[in-house]
Parts: structure tokens; sequence; C-alpha cells
């Protein structure tokens, strides 16, 4: 038999999944994966399970059930006021990150060129190699994640097919601004690129400020391809229901990508979700509030202990510098070390980049139960206090 030679042996097992299981091990509170630890609005469970008995449990369309495409044009129109034909122009996938696969693959051909902006989330790079396209990695450097133009400007050139472009962006937590967004549209105008929108965090925004997509400036309505998610929006993550908005002619290639990875989204929790995108305004704005007190508990809690909290306007977490407290060793290191030794979990900033990261931040989770936040600065802040007295 020959040695194997696999594609997918230079991918290794997600960050995410490696401390997850090591916080299981050492019963560490889990603010590494980003995922809520209460389930989210009780009357779409309850949709979800009355949809189960209505007799409608077998293929639906590939592209979505008429309500839930119905829903996310109906929502574009008023939170942005993008008009969208929910017929041609939404596709609903098995979570986000099959909806950025299918969008790449929709758009890539081997020898494309795509820019990513560092911190990237890891799924990202691995599926650009995979379609035979070659990354152009612009960095954000901390603290500040301040876009370097220059740096974008010099990454595109004639062979750049598309930007897959973050925002509200993990594990940042930088919301772009309309000054940045501009200055991107224009890149793409100017090389007649696309762009892939994952916007999976768009109502996770604190601070009053509002998510604009790239999509709803002018001239990009027919280049980008926009990402929501119903598991961020509404706290169920584990039902992965992801939905793209894009114009007819790309909708219809992501939607043929979408047939060969998982061809359709189980039908009652699309159901459900369709009730969800039409809640009132008030559990939309409540969303942020949440995660912003969630974000200023945990991030006071760690100043206290000595780190210094970097800012973030959006999304599920927030990135600290341990430096301060002293600590001998990378990011990598510092997240077990916290794991094993004072029970809480969090993920190595490193992780996002492919190479050449910054090595003394770490990544939290805020979407989790106040007492449980509590808890977590307890046990870091018994833990370092105790390392202090010892030297």
């Amino acid at each position: 038999m020959k040695s194997p030679n696999f594609l997918l042996d230079q991918i290794g097992t997600t960050i995410f999944t490696v401390m997850s299981a090591l916080a299981v091990q050492h019963g560490a509170i889990n603010l590494g994966q980003g995922f809520p630890d209460t389930d989210g609005p009780d009357d779409i469970i309850m949709a979800a399970a009355d949809a189960l008995k209505d007799g409608r449990n077998q293929y639906p369309p590939l592209t979505g059930v008429p309500e839930l495409r119905a829903a996310v044009a109906a929502a574009n129109r008023r939170f942005y006021g993008i008009e969208v034909d929910p017929a041609s122009e939404v596709v609903v996938t098995s979570g986000a990150t099959e909806a950025i696969t299918a969008c790449l693959m929709a758009l890539l051909n081997p020898g494309d060129e795509v820019v990513l902006i560092e911190p990237l989330y890891d799924t990202y790079l691995p599926v650009v190699r995979m379609l035979g396209a070659t990354a152009r990695l612009v960095r954000l450097e901390p603290p500040d994640w301040v876009l370097p133009r220059a740096a974008l400007e010099a990454a595109f050139g004639p062979k750049t097919k598309l930007l897959l472009l973050n925002s509200p962006m993990n594990p940042t937590g930088k919301v772009f601004s309309a000054d940045e967004l501009g200055f991107i549209a224009g890149l793409l105008h100017r090389h007649d690129a696309y762009a892939v929108c994952d916007e999976v965090y768009e109502h996770l925004i604190f601070d009053g400020l509002s998510h604009l997509p790239l999509m709803s400036l002018p001239g990009m309505r027919e280049r980008c391809a926009r990402i929501g998610s119903a598991g961020k929006t509404f706290s169920l993550t584990g039902w992965k229901i992801g939905y793209v908005t894009a114009p007819a002619h790309l909708a219809t290639l992501i939607a043929r990508a979408h047939q060969n990875l998982t061809f359709t989204t189980p039908p009652n929790l699309q159901r459900a979700v369709a009730i969800g995108l039409g809640k009132d305004d008030d559990y939309f704005l409540a969303l942020g509030r949440d995660l912003a007190r969630k974000r200023d508990l945990l991030g006071a809690g760690l100043r206290g202990i000595g780190f210094d909290v970097l800012a973030s306007s959006g999304s599920y977490f927030i990135t600290a510098d341990f430096s301060p407290l002293g600590f001998e060793g990378d990011d990598v290191a510092f997240c077990r070390h916290i794991t094993e030794h004072a029970g809480v979990a969090a993920i190595p900033v490193s992780a996002f980049y492919p190479a050449d990261a910054p090595t003394r931040y770490a990544r939290f989770a805020v979407c989790k139960r106040d007492s449980v936040l509590q808890e977590a600065i307890a046990r870091l802040g018994a833990h370092f206090a105790a390392r202090r007295a010892a030297e």
C-alpha cells in the first residue's frame, strides 16, 4: 500500500474542540467555545417541536422552506433596507460554517486569489486552500485592530476574486465602520471583485453601534453574499441554521454548492427560525444590551485580576492581554495552564492566525450566565493571587 498522503492531514482538529475537551477533563468553566449556556426563546423552541408533528418531515426544498426564505428577505428589508427576492436570492444552509464553505465553493476557481483579514475564523483558510485558491492575508494588529488601508489595497491584484469579511469580527469584537466599509467597497469596485460577508453576529453589537452590511452600500448589492446565523441570533447554536442572501446569479451557484454539501436542512427548525426572525424589535435590542452587560461584568473582573482587556464592540467575545500577570509562556501554554490549574478555559488568539501570531492574548466567551462568569472570575482571581503570594 502506498504511504497515505491526504489533503486533510494538513488540517488539524480545531482549537475549540481541543480546549473544550480539556475543559471537560479538568472540570473547568468553558469560556473558550462560543456558545451560550442557556437555551434560546421558548416560543421558538416550541414552534420547532410543534413543527415535528405537522406532517412535513420529508425533504424540504433545496434552498429552504418558503417561510424561512420569506422571513430572511423580510429581515433584510426591516433591518437594513435591502430588498430581496425570497424565491431567488436566499439559500438556507446547515449552519453558517456551511454557508461560508458553499459561498467559497460557488465563487472560487483554482488559481483565484482571496483577500482574508487576520485574525480569522479557523474555517476560512482551509476551505480556500482546499478549493485551490490562494490567500492574500492582511493583518489587524492588537490592541486597536485598526484596518491597515495601504496593506489591504496592496493585497488586491489582477487575480483577486473576492474578499472574505467578518463583521462583527471573531475574535476581536471589531465592528467595521461605515468609512472602513466604504474603503473596502471602493477596492471591490476597482478590482471587479466579490465579497463573502460573514455577519453571524449582526445583532450582537454593543455601545449604541449598529450593524451596517457591506451589501447595503452603493454598488455592492450585486457583489456580496451575506451570511446570517440563527444559532447566534437566537442562542440556539446546536440547531445549525444559516442563511445566505445573494444576487440571483450568485445564489444559484451557492445553492449548487449547498446541494453537494448537505442538500437540505431540517424543516421543523427552519419553520421555527422563520417565526423567530419576526420577533419584535425589543428582542433584537435586548440581545446586544444583555451581552454588553456580560462583557462589562467579565471585563471588569479580568481587569481586577490584572489582565489588560481590549475593547470589544460586538460578538460573543472579549480579548485579554495576560502579559501583565507575569506568566512565562505563550498563549497556548497560558490557556492550557488556566484550564488545568485555575479551572477556566479560554482560547489562545494565536489560533486565529496561520503564522507569526501574537502570543500574549486569550479570547474569553461572555455568552454565559452571570453566575458562571462570576465563578470564572473568582477562580482566576484566587489562582493568580496564590501565584503572586508564592513568588
